[in-house]
């Protein structure tokens, strides 16, 4: 049976209905789990999916000992007639998420403790400890903040500033969970000790209801109190003598024995506010938490002294938090890449031109009107974009200087320039819809739509863009595909197979998006140019499409390949949203864009992750789509495998 999906296209920007299978959902949902990560975590306990465990207790000769309940833990039922007989006297659960509560585990297990356990049970995991360590750091600051932006013009340095607004707000009460180990220790200044806020002992009546816990303490540094850096750890028995953490390297009792781990992570929290500390004057680092979320104050004194009146769970009031993620603001404030901008407007800007930007939230804008165009026209097709903008040009007092349209580009009209025509179209590009480095060609299909308001001449910025792809061996992130076979002497074999399933219905076919500064990787190969795409042009009526090989030039295990775009803004000037630098030597990781993500392309055939014995090329299909903006690609190793 088919059926059809409606999706918006990141790319061209319309919404279409596909004919897909029925269970589409499912095995893209399989496809794209860690179930598989999870298992290779060895000081994990797990629950299989409910779909295979059947099956697997059977293959593993447990029928006759474990009992399937296909329900949410809420909807079990105790009794003679019930899911369960009795009310059990061991709980077993895995309900975590980086934050540890994130994914309901305080509201679950209040219900099992007052509808499915016995009063005094034993819980594994028995508890859990959530840890917090303050400290100040630009660059993660700079994921939550808009810095003031520096230009250089003919009449002098220019600043673009933050709205007050921006200033004053708390920002998303959303925790950022990153691999942690991948920050530079240069990157921030430790500023307290590591400090457990609050624990959680799950062999005892939990409650969901919003709490906070405060602990003392004394900076052990001077400077700006701006994140709060945490992670939690679970002790599985009651004495605690086996433990599974996720403390970061610094902060491991046994940092050569670190295990790597991608659904459990570590999380970054940003304070209301940077506030300044004192080394050895003595604060108050607040955890807050409702049912499902953790957030972070900073108070001068402890709760007895202050009354217990604590700030509310922060809320964004202006705009750019929910406009802008994490990765977004920090490409906003990376002033070397402003600079590159500047200088390629440089070169293209005259005293009477006329400039239309479309990107969504850029700063491109003010970049062109203190450069000196005569007119600058942006596109904010959304009503969020629309008011932050209109915030940041008040700001800085342009908002008579810089016209904003309210709509889609394709629904442009003469009247909404005034009449006039385009000489200058600018783009990042950058747009919120996308997820895959192509999404982002959605500018060439507005360049397209916007054709005839350009003037004679006109010229577009960026000119091109060209997609690279480069094979790569990965540190760790290849366990997130890898077969698990078996786990503590279970056999699960049969979850690997559900999974392989799913990954050829469509998935091992498809690249995926993975920040890649977090995931460290050696590159095999040198990167490969695969296609091109002229913005000079319109959009073509057919395919483009790329077939070639590239060349393993470093003895390891190809796991993937990578793909990224680079956008020319001139033929002098690219930018790349992919590699900055190669793996040179055997023990070199690559450096990556840390503002985007990559397209990840895994080898799904074991054998050919396992060696290259013989075979030292990659061979490529990948073909551009016009009618859709899909790129669908292949890669095979000349070995046949």
């Amino acid at each position: 049976m088919k059926v059809f999906c409606g999706r918006a296209n990141p790319t061209t920007g319309s919404v279409e209905w596909l004919e897909e299978d029925e269970h589409y959902d499912y095995h893209q949902e399989i496809a794209r789990s860690s179930y598989a990560d999870m298992l290779h975590d060895k000081d994990r306990v797990f629950k299989p999916m409910a779909d295979a465990a059947v099956k697997i207790v059977e293959k593993n000769g447990f029928s006759d000992k474990i009992k399937i309940i296909n329900k949410h833990s809420t909807e079990v039922t105790v009794g003679p007639d019930g899911d369960m007989p009795c009310r059990a006297n061991i709980l077993i659960t895995e309900l975590f998420d980086t934050e540890l509560i994130g994914e309901g585990a305080l509201p679950s297990y209040e219900h099992a403790h007052r509808h499915l356990v016995q009063e005094n049970c034993e819980a594994v995991p028995h508890r859990a400890t959530v840890y917090a360590q303050l400290v100040e750091s630009r660059r993660m600051w700079s994921w939550n903040r808009l810095f003031p932006v520096h230009v250089q013009t003919i009449h002098g340095e220019q600043v673009i500033v933050p709205p007050l607004e921006l200033e004053r707000c708390p920002g998303a009460p959303s925790v950022y969970d990153i691999q942690l180990n991948q920050v530079s220790s240069t990157d921030f200044t430790v500023l307290s000790d590591v400090l457990p806020m609050f624990s959680v002992d799950f062999s005892k009546q939990v409650s969901s209801s919003a709490a906070c816990h405060s602990r003392q303490f004394e900076p052990l540094a001077s400077g700006r109190a701006q994140v709060v850096l945490s992670w939690w750890d679970i002790e599985m028995d009651p004495e605690g003598k086996i433990k599974c953490t996720m403390a970061p390297f610094w902060a491991h009792s046994d940092p050569e024995e670190l295990q790597w781990r991608d659904h459990w992570m570590q999380c970054v929290y940003f304070l209301p506010q940077e506030e300044p500390v004192v080394q050895g004057s003595s604060l108050c680092l607040v955890a807050h938490h409702d049912d499902y979320c953790v957030w972070y104050s900073l108070q001068r004194t402890s709760a007895e002294k202050n009354g217990g009146v604590y700030p509310a769970r922060p809320v964004c009031d202006c705009q750019a938090h929910l406009l802008w993620n994490r990765p977004r603001f920090g490409e906003i404030n990376d002033q070397d890449r402003t600079d590159q901008y500047v200088q390629a407007l440089r070169t293209m800007l005259k005293p009477d031109s006329v400039c239309l930007c479309v990107s969504d939230g850029s700063l491109l804008s003010l970049l062109a009107h203190h450069l000196g165009a005569e007119q600058v026209f942006t596109i904010e097709s959304s009503a969020a974009s629309h008011r932050l903008m209109k915030k940041i040009f008040k700001a800085n007092h342009l908002e008579d200087k810089i016209n904003i349209i309210e709509k889609r580009p394709e629904l442009l009209t003469s009247a909404d320039l005034e009449g006039k025509k385009v000489s200058l179209l600018l783009g990042e590009p950058f747009f919120t819809t996308s997820l895959l480095p192509w999404h982002n060609l959605y500018f060439w299909y507005v360049r397209t739509a916007v054709d005839q308001h350009l003037g004679p001449g006109a010229v577009v910025m960026p000119q091109a863009a060209s997609l690279y792809a480069v094979v790569v061996e990965f540190r760790d992130l290849w366990r997130i595909r890898s077969p698990c076979g078996d786990c503590e002497g279970f056999d699960v074999h049969i979850m690997d197979d559900m999974i392989k399933r799913a990954l050829d219905f469509r998935e091992s076919k498809e690249a995926e998006p993975h920040p890649l500064w977090e995931y460290p990787c050696r590159s095999l190969s040198e990167p490969q140019h695969i296609l091109t795409f002229d913005f000079r042009q319109l959009v073509p009526p057919h395919p483009l499409r790329a077939e070639g090989s590239i060349n393993l030039r470093r003895p390891g295990r190809s796991h993937g390949a990578v793909l990224w775009m680079e956008y020319h803004l001139t033929p002098d000037s690219t930018v790349s949203t992919g590699l900055l630098k190669p793996a040179e030597d055997k023990g070199d990781y690559c450096c990556w864009n840390p503002h985007c993500k990559q397209a990840v392309y895994f080898f799904t055939t074991p054998d050919c992750r396992a060696s290259l014995s013989g075979s030292r090329t990659v061979g490529y299909t990948v073909e551009f789509h016009p009618h859709t903006g899909d790129i669908t690609m292949d890669f095979t190793l000349a070995d046949g495998c």
